[in-house]
């Protein structure tokens, strides 16, 4: 999984920064919502059933800001769903999926993730720092 973004425009929603376009972001955070409703945590059917009823269309979503706000229905696909919603969470550590209780559950791996990258690159500035004393170019 690969995150692009710039710097000096980074948006304040996090699901902007993960996710390609408004619906995929739409579906992911009503796939949190629906996670947090439930304690953090799902099993592998209420996943399912989630998935499934946004495949018909059951999904009810609040478009627009108020006053002017209404009620719509969305629909996603369900392999679209697992490839391009749940897997990239699961990914980067938005959510794990404990094998052996079967859930999902809301992570903050991604965060202890992002601090390791930035670890890494301070680790290669010091290291390029030290080569580029030693051996001029």
């Amino acid at each position: 999984m690969v995150i692009l973004f710039d710097k000096d425009n980074l948006p304040e929603d996090i699901y902007q920064v993960i996710f390609a376009t408004e619906q995929q972001e739409v579906v992911a955070k009503l796939l949190i919502k629906y996670m947090m409703d439930n304690g953090g945590e799902i099993g592998k059917t209420e996943m399912g059933v989630f998935a499934q009823k946004l495949h018909d269309g059951e999904v009810s979503v609040k478009i627009g800001q108020p006053p002017l706000q209404k009620e719509g229905k969305i629909s996603y696909n369900k392999r679209q769903f697992y490839d391009r919603i749940l897997t990239p969470l699961r990914g980067m550590g938005l959510i794990d999926y404990d094998l052996y209780k079967k859930t999902y559950k809301i992570s903050d791996k991604f965060n202890k993730l992002m601090v390791k990258v930035g670890l890494m690159w301070i680790r290669e500035i010091e290291k390029n720092k030290k080569e580029g004393a030693m051996k001029q170019f």
